[in-house]
């Protein structure tokens, strides 16, 4: 084993990969010269060049133990005001093509009743041409 895969073998303890639609979080557990454990957090988002050419954009986080209590704290309280103030759902995906929440496809449903019941009364209808008067 040369030098490289050595420094990476002891640097990387630990791993998680969580992958959502376009982007991939990885979660990794590292050791410190020092011999102590801190945290990576890197978000990977594939994206796609004029040419079709996939590429990756990433993002990193470096997270120390000393800084875990007061970052977890926040971000618990962060995600809390987040779901009491917007809920669950995820608004983003009335952006997606075939998205329809509960209150467009109502809507929808109704307006396609109206319009055949409209269409229905107009059959109903008699044909008069004004020479019959």
């Amino acid at each position: 084993m040369d030098e490289k895969e050595n420094i990476k073998e002891r640097n990387e303890i630990c791993s998680r990969t969580l992958k959502t639609g376009s982007r991939t979080y990885f979660f990794d557990a590292r050791e410190t010269r020092a011999g102590d454990y801190y945290l990576t957090i890197t978000e990977s988002k594939k994206n796609f060049s004029e040419t079709g050419e996939v590429t990756y954009k990433k993002h990193k986080i470096y997270l120390y133990k000393e800084d875990f209590s007061k970052f977890q704290s926040i971000l618990d309280d962060m995600i809390r005001f987040i779901i009491n103030e917007k809920g669950r759902e995820v608004i983003s995906e009335r952006h997606q093509k075939d998205f329809k929440n509960h209150t467009t496809y109502n809507q929808e449903i109704k307006d396609k009743e109206v319009q055949q019941k409209k269409t229905s009364e107009i059959k109903n209808f008699t044909n008069i041409n004004f020479e019959d008067i």
